[in-house]
């Protein structure tokens, strides 16, 4: 797969609906074992939902890792420093698909990233591993590769005049397992495992809204590999706007997107 191009200000343009699934996931997180816990978010992207750690324990100190300096230029500039409660909240760079815990963590969390890391749950034992005792590991995932949106994109980019440049750069259609996997191999970890799923219904403003929604996302390695072409770019762009115009018809109220998401809260043994 392409190593996307992210681009903060696309991805935070629909910020409030991106961040609900991460509070909802939050919500089912016990408390940390300690006052002040260490904590590491995988995959922070800009950290606006990483500051949701501090507001919810405010003496931890909370660490953001991601892999684009695009993502953490802006959780740098936006976000680092020491918070109300006396905790404090840092980024720092690092490949989730290597990343490994270097001191004992309370709570690993990650949100919305371990779709794009083949072999994911690969890692869980070593990030677990690296939990204190009670420690929390938890994430959350889309899980609607077979939505339109997605479906419409890999159909496209397999057409003739797309398939040898991006048919083999998208997301593959297993880059989530099922509850159940997920759940099996958390507790044959040894944690106490809570996985569950939710569509989200959300109602998209302004032109085109889905579509601007994926450019920040599930887009970008198809706008990475065609950004030195703004001819092919812009082609591509209209002939899946108007699939997508045709899956998501608009209402007067605006443009309904269901979306569905996938939650794993793990809790290791005391």
């Amino acid at each position: 797969m392409t190593t996307p191009i992210w681009d903060p200000g696309q991805y935070l343009r629909h910020a409030g609906h991106r961040a609900r699934p991460f509070a909802d996931l939050l919500a089912r997180v016990p408390a940390p074992p300690t006052r002040a816990p260490r904590i590491a978010d995988l995959g922070c992207g800009p950290g606006n939902v990483t500051v949701l750690l501090t507001e919810r324990w405010p003496a931890a100190h909370v660490t953001g890792y991601d892999n684009s300096p695009e993502m953490l230029d802006k959780a740098h500039t936006q976000h680092e420093g020491p918070t109300a409660g006396g905790g404090r909240l840092d980024f720092a760079h690092a490949d989730v698909r290597t990343w490994a815990p270097e001191e004992p963590y309370d709570l690993i969390v990650s949100n919305a990233t371990l779709q794009w890391v083949p072999g994911h749950a690969d890692r869980f034992a070593d990030w677990i591993a690296g939990l204190g005792p009670g420690g929390t590991f938890a994430f959350q995932v889309p899980d609607n590769i077979d939505a339109p949106l997605h479906a419409l994109m890999r159909e496209l980019a397999g057409t003739p005049r797309w398939k040898s440049r991006l048919a083999d750069i998208l997301r593959r259609t297993d880059s989530v397992h099922t509850p159940g996997a997920y759940l099996d191999r958390l507790a044959r970890l040894g944690c106490a495992t809570d996985v569950w799923q939710t569509t989200y219904y959300h109602v998209l403003e302004g032109a085109d809204p889905v579509l601007d929604w994926v450019k920040g996302t599930g887009l970008r390695p198809a706008l990475t590999a065609l950004a030195d072409d703004p001819e092919a770019r812009d082609a591509f762009l209209a002939e899946y706007r108007d699939l997508l115009r045709q899956a998501y018809p608009s209402a007067p109220y605006g443009t309904v997107m269901p979306f569905r998401r996938l939650f794993a809260v793990a809790v290791k043994e005391a």
